[in-house]
């Protein structure tokens, strides 16, 4: 499985793709971060992400794009420039037929360090560590991106396996 994980952000959004199967050695493919300028208007700052996530799409074509889930911050334009540029992320990937799979940021820091309380240097450190690379990528967007995709490719199968379960659970209902 190719996963491409989107660390949302209108300033910073990484992206990072990760192909494997859960239970061997993943790989990483790319990892950077797509930058728009702070004083550029909204409408533009969001073409430029849209672009930067096409072209990360184009050259990876990934067969799942895994996005952070937007969480409720004090910041509400923080909160809000983090939920256009999830929107983007989602639309493109849509308009191509490439599922989209959401995690909280917990849920990824739990898949990823064992702890959903883990700070940013420790998701770094584990990125690090599970795709053997030399150093931890910078920005921490770019390691968020690619804890993002291990965190999808780790999960998929049972949440694969839980819906299969209650479809076929709500079949057997209906045919009482």
């Amino acid at each position: 499985m190719r996963v491409l994980g989107v660390d949302p952000g209108l300033t910073r959004c990484g992206v990072g793709v990760v192909e494997g199967v859960a239970g061997r050695p993943l790989t990483m493919l790319g990892v950077g971060v797509v930058r728009t300028p702070t004083d550029a208007e909204l409408g533009h700052r969001l073409v430029a992400v849209e672009q930067g996530i096409e072209e990360w799409l184009d050259a990876h074509r990934p067969d799942v794009v895994a996005v952070e889930r937007v969480f409720s911050q004090h910041n509400v334009s923080t909160v809000m420039g983090t939920a256009q540029a999830s929107a983007v992320a989602m639309l493109c990937a849509a308009r191509r037929g490439i599922p989209v799979a959401l995690h909280t940021p917990s849920e990824v820091k739990a898949a990823v360090t064992g702890s959903g309380r883990a700070d940013k240097a420790q998701v770094g450190a584990m990125v690090t560590r599970l795709l053997r690379l030399a150093e931890p990528p910078r920005p921490a967007d770019a390691a968020d991106a690619l804890a993002l995709a291990i965190c999808h490719i780790w999960r998929a199968p049972a949440q694969s396996r839980l819906q299969q379960a209650v479809a076929q659970h709500a079949s057997k209902g209906r045919t009482r």
